[in-house]
């Protein structure tokens, strides 16, 4: 599974209904608005580089409403179970 985070700037007075509009779309797993340089963060999880190209630049960077996009791709995922994990490594003799 490839996960990207969609950096979006959005047009302003716009940030509620682009949220709920990309939230619809396929390939985009959670949506937020957020405080800081950018208004929406899209979660796009999709299982082909193909099939991101496609998510990021036909659906997201083309949606009414997006002024501008910065893309991440994540490497690996950390969760809370797997960093517990981490810190319990050498602690099983203690």
């Amino acid at each position: 599974m490839i996960t990207a985070f969609v950096l979006i700037h959005a047009e302003p007075g716009g940030v509620a209904r682009l949220a709920e509009e990309l939230a619809e779309v396929p390939g985009v797993a959670e949506v937020y608005s957020v405080a800081g340089d950018e208004d929406v963060v899209a979660v796009v999880r999709v299982r082909h580089h193909e099939e991101l190209a496609e998510v990021v630049t036909t659906r997201v960077q083309a949606h009414p409403g997006v002024m501008a996009t910065r893309t991440l791709i994540a490497f690996r995922a950390y969760s809370r179970r797997d960093l517990d994990e981490l810190w319990a490594i050498g602690m099983e003799g203690s």
